[in-house]
């Protein structure tokens, strides 16, 4: 037993929640994938999951079942759900929903001790059901390696070295919890792309036309990558090391102060954010060992494997006669066969087709069907047709080559850069002029909203009274902080009114 299973096994007493699930329990939460009835398990916890996603959290069987007959109007599969109140209780079982009680649903006295039941997601339920449609919604689209994330990092980190110098603590908190889960989707999209690569390799010794359908694509995909890394590697080792000459224990300590996990100590979440920040070092910064170099080898070693299977393939599809010359030469050998005898000798060598062809197949639920059942008496099983004439199972054919739209992707990035550029222009104009005193035009008004809609999103009541929120972007904080009467911002739109807030934009 390892380490990690020693401590699902041995729980605290005073944990709660998902942390008071054992081993057991948490594989028990995966039942419901294996059931019998699996496909009504699925369709009712995607009804729980769409009334979470409308804030209903707490449902009735009742509740449940009209969530489910909604669901069938846009997914037919959903109407083989029948009834939901066994359903409920097998998943609340297996510890997928917490089943509790209800009495405002009770009329009378009666009612009431008939104990309404009330069901709601469990954490380590919602966990496990994401976890099966993560599977479920896999698609090959997944495995692909992210180049246009480059620019956004680098802006990431110069971003976090001026939030560190200026003393930021929250901008701190974001930009580095956005690298680490940007690093952290970046290393499992590659981990993805070269699995695909190896599936690819294999699945080549039956079906060379799916690997011939996507080379173009690879290939064209793996070189852009590299070419992207390359240019930006150097640019984000520099962009880390401005950030580390601002202080790598100041960063640390403005990451672990806005950082709000409530179950982490202080020094835990000191110790964790220094090893996030040594993660984005490892990455970029380490030239020779670093993540980055590595991944780029592993990117253009896998060029060279996808050049050498492109190559094995087309020769093994070209041989050094023509087909027209074999079968000539065939022709000849049974026009000079002397007997009959001779003649179907050589069909049988050349095509064989007299031999019989074995095929195991084994039944969809072999166990309805004994072991002592005798051949003759059994049922027969569904076999193929082109398993039966090529010996090759079903398959898909593969999706057709992807047109890249260039003078399109071009447009688009010049356009996003062109409105970059605007609302960079505006944020200068607005934080040097001020929000008062004047009209603000269309682009500093959706500056403002968008600051606005952030410190506004940031502020958390402390007491009784709103406490000062402050959100920044483009180079600009925006400042709300309580005051006597109300402030006015006049702008292209309208006028805003602000009650009982002071509105200050800075530099």
């Amino acid at each position: 037993m390892t380490d990690e299973s020693a401590a699902l096994e041995s729980v605290d007493e005073d944990a709660f929640g998902i942390d008071a699930f054992t081993l057991d329990d948490r594989l028990r939460l995966f039942h419901f994938a294996a059931a019998e009835k699996r496909h009504e398990y699925l369709w009712l916890l995607r009804a729980f999951d769409r009334g979470r996603a409308n804030y209903q959290v707490l449902l009735h069987a009742s509740d449940a079942a009209g969530l489910v007959k909604r669901l069938a109007a846009d997914h037919p599969g959903a109407a083989a759900v029948g009834d939901v109140q066994p359903l409920l209780d097998a998943l609340a079982d297996w510890q997928l929903l917490d089943r509790s009680y209800d009495g405002t649903r009770a009329a009378n006295l009666a009612e009431y001790r008939n104990r309404h039941y009330v069901y709601q997601f469990t954490q380590a339920g919602y966990r496990a059901y994401r976890a099966v449609e993560d599977v479920l919604g896999a698609r090959l689209e997944d495995a692909q390696l992210s180049r246009l994330v480059f620019p956004d990092i680098l802006a990431d980190l110069h971003a976090l070295a001026d939030a560190n110098a200026a003393g930021d603590a929250e901008e701190v908190y974001r930009k580095l919890g956005r690298l680490d889960s940007v690093l952290g989707e970046m290393a499992q999209r590659a981990a993805r792309f070269y699995l695909m690569l190896g599936d690819l390799a294999r699945t080549n010794d039956t079906r060379p036309e799916v690997f011939l359908a996507h080379k173009d694509a690879l290939l064209a995909h793996m070189r852009e990558f590299t070419a992207e890394l390359g240019r930006y590697a150097p640019l984000l080792a520099e962009a880390v090391g401005k950030a580390a000459a601002t202080g790598v224990d100041r960063m640390v300590e403005h990451a672990a102060e806005a950082d709000e996990r409530l179950f982490r100590s202080p020094a835990e979440r000191l110790e964790d954010w220094r090893q996030r920040w040594q993660g984005i070092v490892h990455w970029f910064a380490e030239r020779e060992h670093g993540e980055t170099e590595r991944l780029q080898d592993a990117t253009v070693t896998a060029i060279r494997s996808v050049l050498a299977l492109l190559r094995r393939v087309t020769e093994a599809r070209r041989g050094g006669v023509s087909r027209e010359s074999q079968l000539r030469h065939l022709a000849q050998w049974f026009t000079s066969c002397e007997s009959d005898e001779d003649a179907h000798a050589l069909f049988q060598a050349v095509f064989g087709l007299g031999a019989p062809r074995h095929i195991a197949v084994p039944y969809a639920d072999p166990e309805l069907i004994p072991g002592r059942t005798s051949w003759w008496e059994a049922e027969p099983v569904e076999l193929a047709r082109t398993l039966v004439q090529s010996g090759r199972s079903p398959g898909l054919h593969g999706p057709g080559r992807i047109e890249r739209n260039e003078a399109g992707r071009e447009r688009l990035r010049a356009e996003q850069l062109k409105q970059q550029a605007e609302r960079r222009t505006a944020a200068a104009s607005l934080a040097a002029d001020g929000a008062h005193g004047r009209v603000l035009d269309e682009a500093e008004t959706r500056v403002l909203l968008a600051l606005m809609d952030v410190a506004l999103a940031a502020r958390v009541p402390a007491s009784r009274t709103v406490s000062a929120a402050s959100g920044s972007a483009h180079g600009v904080r925006l400042t709300l902080t309580p005051a006597e009467g109300s402030t006015t911002v006049h702008t292209v739109r309208g006028n805003l009114h602000l009650d009982g807030l002071r509105l200050e934009v800075t530099a």
